[in-house]
């Protein structure tokens, strides 16, 4: 492909001429790769969502630091993405464990610009409140609330001195709606919506924004190994086939792939000015309800 551009003489008239390919490489970054020269630490990166988000930001600039508790998965996904992709173990529901995490994306590149908290559990805990299991409930909170704040905190410590960052949690429809989960799961994506609101009001004052995610029901691995549990007659296609079929926006499903636009969208200055926001992607599944009236003529 012909690259093209104008260069202008001293008399000011310009000429067409072969554009040098570092200037190039320079007009594709501005217009291109949005996080060129950033760097982001994702937990729950190993796999599903965060392995997407990985993906999309090495795509637009991002050199990644890979969280997960999934070592062997975690390797081989890095692997996969690329020099750009790192890998460390990390259990976010131990501080010390997302303490190191993000000191080691200082040490290996000098900065920390994008946190996206993303690593979160479904749990096992039983449907009905009589049948909850206190025990249960903690490890979800410990996880899914907990390990949130615990990286929202340990990036902060690095972003505030630099008066500037981009921190993501990632919650759900679950936590938009009651009765889309279990309570206890329900209870800690609706905490992770409060805590991002929470936490904006003070964060803003340092430059740092803080925003939310909250996706429809996918098939992530994550999904599939619980509702294998659920459906565990059928084989994965069918259940993935019902995950699917639970949207309401005609001629579409939710990927993993649309969390990632989402969180690029957000971690980038595209969102320069977004805050405190909370970004559904469940194509308007809890925008409304739907009063079922029956026909006139089926009235009598």
């Amino acid at each position: 492909m012909l690259r093209i551009g104008l260069r202008y003489s001293e008399n000011g008239c310009c000429s067409r001429v072969l554009v040098a390919e570092s200037f190039y490489r320079f007009l594709s970054t501005k217009t291109g790769r949005k996080l060129q020269d950033k760097v982001a630490l994702i937990t729950g990166a190993a796999s599903g969502i965060g392995k997407a988000t990985a993906t999309e930001f090495i795509n637009n600039g991002a050199k990644v630091i890979l969280a997960d508790i999934q070592q062997q998965i975690g390797q081989e996904t890095a692997k996969e993405l690329g020099p750009n992709a790192t890998f460390i173990m990390c259990d976010v529901s131990n501080e010390s464990d997302v303490s190191r995490a993000v000191d080691f994306a200082v040490s290996e590149h000098n900065q920390l610009d994008i946190m996206y908290n993303n690593a979160g559990i479904i749990g096992s805990n039983p449907p009905n409140i009589v049948d909850l299991d206190l025990a249960l409930f903690d490890k979800d909170m410990s996880t899914n609330v907990r390990g949130a704040m615990a990286g929202i905190k340990h990036a902060a410590l690095v972003m505030i001195p630099r008066g500037s960052g981009s921190i993501l949690c990632t919650s759900s429809v679950s936590g938009v709606i009651g009765g889309m989960g279990t309570h206890a799961y329900s209870v800690s994506k609706f905490a992770v919506i409060g805590m991002v609101k929470s936490l904006a009001s003070e964060l803003c004052k340092f430059g740092i924004r803080i925003n939310c995610i909250s996706p429809f029901a996918i098939p992530t691995p994550i999904a599939m190994k619980h509702l294998s549990k659920i459906y565990a007659h059928l084989d994965a296609h069918k259940v993935e086939e019902i995950v699917n079929n639970l949207g309401v926006l005609k001629g579409a499903i939710c990927e993993a792939s649309d969390i990632a636009n989402a969180a690029l969208y957000l971690a980038s200055d595209d969102a320069k000015y977004v805050s405190g926001h909370n970004l559904i992607v469940d194509g308007g599944f809890t925008s409304f309800k739907n009063l079922d009236f029956p026909a006139p003529d089926q009235v009598q």
